[in-house]
């Protein structure tokens, strides 16, 4: 009597370890890609961009001022949310203050650790996502080609592992837990506030605003909780982060750097704060676009359709689209259409681009006949494609939504939304009460 349930547990744990083994290889792989730096090539001009290694941490720790034992935020002004400039601090006091280039490295190689942990945690949690018969679509995370070669640029991984964990608890239908979660992840990088857009809109159509409230609630409670002592204790070093981007002009990747570059006719001589209105107004139109989807489509759409649309439509129309921004994607990607076709087509493109920015930057610094320039109209190429290849991916889901029968996730008739917590399954309240209104009437 015990062997199904003894065989299904050995099956669990047999894929857990396969995809945390999968996972440490992504992260491994993505340290060799980092290697040339780690050797000294961050200190040699542009032989950073020629190894195509570059990486925000090493220079940040002197930047930062953590090189000299500065606290962020108290004695220097970081511009990241609270929960990065912790991370960050946490390695600092592990590799010791020092202002020396082996410090660097050291600082550099405990915050790879903890990256790859995160790593581990965020496919973990995207193959709980995708549920029982999916999981293994984890593996697309683990080993994707653009995560692996933008995984150490910056400390992004972080802000995805709890991006997902907070999916995951949703899944498990544990409201407080996911709000919480979320709420640590805006407080690592501001981008994950933009999930609470899509699971409001589709427990509006379940009728199950009381969970989204809670999960709402708890999200802000957890944020306050990380935020509000620095807020209070060291205000200018806690808005710095705001501030600094609120002031940030067009930069390298978004559609506004390529309009700006190219002195398109209207667009390319916005001001910062024409710049600023254009890409809040592009977006609010992409989310009133998704809200409108979600209330309106033959069938609830699966949230992490929903969330992908949301994070795709915000880089889409952002003033900055950095590399290592495509280690938010993948995970949603991965769940709201797992088709090999266009994901494949979108890691070309994904790693075309993080090749290409480099060459670019030795162009920028050092002239087009350097060695592994990129000129300007290649990297445009790059970056017009990468935005192509969302901007597909997003009219496939869009599709996917309008045609629930060509969702690969739903084509066996039974499963509705793995990842959808208390909206699997459940039935279409606020259509069911418009339709009784309009009967009334």
């Amino acid at each position: 009597m015990l062997a199904g349930p003894v065989r299904a547990g050995s099956v669990l744990a047999g894929s857990v370890a396969i995809l945390i083994l999968a996972s440490l290889l992504g992260g491994a792989l993505g340290s060799v890609a980092k290697a040339a730096c780690r050797a000294g090539a961050w200190n040699v001009g542009v032989e950073q961009y020629q190894a195509h290694c570059y990486t925000d941490i090493y220079p940040l720790y002197f930047g930062e001022g953590l090189a000299t034992g500065q606290v962020p935020y108290f004695d220097h002004h970081v511009e990241y949310p609270v929960v990065m400039g912790a991370v960050m601090q946490a390695a600092a006091w592990v590799s010791g203050p020092a202002d020396t280039s082996e410090a660097g490295r050291e600082f550099y190689d405990v915050t790879v650790a903890l990256l790859a942990a995160a790593l581990v945690a965020g496919v973990l949690a995207t193959a709980y996502c995708a549920g029982r018969s999916r999981r293994w679509t984890g593996l697309l995370v683990a080993l994707s080609p653009a995560l692996i070669l933008a995984a150490f640029i910056n400390w992004d991984l972080i802000a995805m592992a709890l991006t997902m964990a907070a999916l995951a608890a949703w899944a498990a239908r544990r409201p407080v837990l996911a709000g919480v979660l979320l709420g640590l992840a805006v407080a690592t990088k501001f981008y994950p506030v933009i999930c609470l857009l899509p699971l409001f809109a589709l427990c509006l159509r379940a009728g199950r605003l009381r969970q989204f409230w809670v999960t709402a609630g708890s999200a802000l409670a957890a944020w306050l909780v990380v935020n509000l002592p620095v807020a209070l204790a060291a205000p200018a070093g806690w808005e710095t982060f705001y501030i600094f981007n609120a002031k940030r002009g067009a930069d390298w990747g978004s559609i506004w750097y390529f309009f700006q570059a190219e002195h398109w006719p209207a667009v390319g001589s916005l001001s910062l704060a024409g710049i600023n209105l254009a890409s809040a107004a592009a977006f609010l139109a992409c989310c009133v676009a998704i809200a409108a989807l979600a209330l309106a489509a033959p069938r609830r759409p699966r949230l992490p359709q929903l969330l992908f649309l949301a994070t795709a439509a915000f880089l889409l129309t952002s003033k900055v689209w950095s590399p290592q921004y495509v280690v938010w994607l993948v995970p949603l990607v991965v769940l709201a259409r797992p088709r090999l076709v266009a994901y494949a087509v979108w890691q070309i493109a994904e790693v075309a681009y993080f090749y290409a920015i480099w060459g670019y930057l030795i162009t920028v610094v050092a002239g087009q006949h350097t060695s592994g320039a990129v000129s300007p109209w290649l990297y445009f190429a790059a970056l017009l494609a990468r935005f192509g290849t969302v901007l597909l991916l997003c009219v496939l889901v869009v599709r996917d939504v309008l045609r629930p029968d060509r969702d690969v996730v739903r084509a066996d008739g039974e499963t509705d939304d793995p990842a959808g917590g208390v909206l699997d399954g459940s039935p279409d309240r606020l259509v069911l009460a418009l339709r009784q209104a309009a009967r009334e009437s």
